[in-house]
């Protein structure tokens, strides 16, 4: 096993030019090569067995360390290779052992390839975070008189902030809802996912909406312009535009195992 390697999938695409990949270097270490069947091309590079077999990989998938410069190396190929085209990026980590593996997986899934790659042509990802924006300091009310004793007073103001808590919610996930709904009236092709937890966005507010929306490229820029308008009118969130990126959203392949030494999918990139 020692010194053998196997490839890293990095992405499809069609009509690349190899030698527009000249000095991209890959998760391995090592400069990306093509692999081309079926009218489609995959963008590969070698990667050592013993760090990157079946086993190992599952394990180093664990080390959080390992894990961001490996998806920052791929997310880094994938992104060339959109600049020079349309592009079907792979999860991590995907890994076959040789270049007849994944022949065989162009050739059978050939169909689904190019329909993804007519899908993105042109297009790129956008992402958009809204976030709940801090609540304005309540100006204080004046005390009403306390007929009922300090306890029930207490109550009663404790059951007026919880609702006006509740209201200022309740109107940061409408206007969130009305965010999405607008921009998605801009993109051709919209995805949500999963609001993400504080401890990974580092951001003490709660996240609303974790939208992904493919946009035209001539469109770009109309796009950043609605968000940046529609920043300006809500008081009650906040908007994070992110992009534009791989259409990692857009294009996702379903792979299958390739006899004994297949594909391991875990993770997208960071974004």
């Amino acid at each position: 096993m020692a010194g053998e390697t196997v490839l890293w999938l990095h992405a499809v695409t069609r009509g690349l030019d190899p030698r527009q990949l000249a000095g991209l270097i890959g998760v391995g270490g090592r400069p990306v090569r093509t692999v081309e069947a079926a009218g489609l091309v995959a963008v590969v590079s070698p990667v050592d067995l013993g760090e990157f077999g079946e086993e190992p990989l599952r394990r180093n998938l664990e080390d959080l360390a390992w894990l961001e410069v490996v998806a920052r190396a791929h997310h880094d190929v994938v992104d060339a290779v959109g600049r020079a085209g349309p592009v079907v990026p792979t999860r991590l980590a995907t890994v076959y052992r040789d270049d007849a593996r994944i022949g065989t997986v162009l050739a059978d899934r050939r169909a689904d390839f190019s329909a993804v790659l007519d899908r993105v042509t042109d297009r790129t990802e956008w992402g958009v975070k809204v976030y709940a924006a801090p609540a304005p300091p309540r100006p204080a009310a004046a005390p009403a008189p306390d007929t009922t004793g300090p306890g029930a007073a207490y109550l009663r103001r404790r059951r007026e902030q919880l609702s006006a808590e509740h209201q200022t919610q309740q109107a940061a996930v409408d206007d969130a809802q009305e965010v999405h709904a607008a921009l998605s009236r801009c993109a051709e092709a919209v995805r949500r996912h999963p609001p993400q937890d504080r401890r990974l966005t580092g951001q003490a507010a709660t996240m609303l909406l974790n939208g992904a929306y493919l946009v035209g490229t001539e469109h770009s820029q109309q796009f950043g312009a609605t968000v940046a308008a529609l920043s300006g009118r809500y008081r009650t969130i906040r908007l994070e535009l992110t992009g534009p990126w791989p259409p990692y959203s857009f294009s996702t392949v379903e792979f299958s195992t390739v006899e004994d030494f297949g594909v391991v999918e875990h993770r997208d990139p960071p974004r």
